[in-house]
């Protein structure tokens, strides 16, 4: 059984930063892309930024030289550092392995201003 989990979030101040951890289990974690997403209460969950199985990386631009996607295929981990973190990025950050289109449970992430 595939399991994708979340660790990292917590509250921190504007400005501060915060390293998001995805550890997916029971699959060939090098040949799926992984992507970080979103969502802030009464809003869509959306798309933060994602890494290829090739390590080829795209992000939205509301966060783009500030969040760095990253990905380690020998602990199966993927990775989202954010820094000079805003109020605006306060949300439930969740990881989604592409290739199964499986979800983590999702990680709270709150920036106080």
């Amino acid at each position: 059984q595939v399991q994708v989990v979340e660790s990292g979030g917590g509250l921190v101040q504007a400005g501060g930063s915060l390293r998001l951890s995805c550890v997916v289990s029971g699959s060939i974690f090098e040949l799926s892309g992984m992507a970080w997403h979103r969502q802030s209460p009464g809003k869509q969950r959306e798309l933060v930024a994602k890494i290829t199985n090739s390590g080829t990386t795209t992000y939205d631009d509301s966060v783009k030289g500030r969040f760095t996607i990253s990905r380690d295929n020998a602990k199966s981990t993927a990775y989202l550092q954010m820094d000079n973190l805003k109020p605006e990025d306060t949300a439930v950050y969740y990881c989604y392995h592409t290739y199964l289109r499986l979800w983590g449970q999702g990680t709270q992430v709150i920036v106080s201003s």
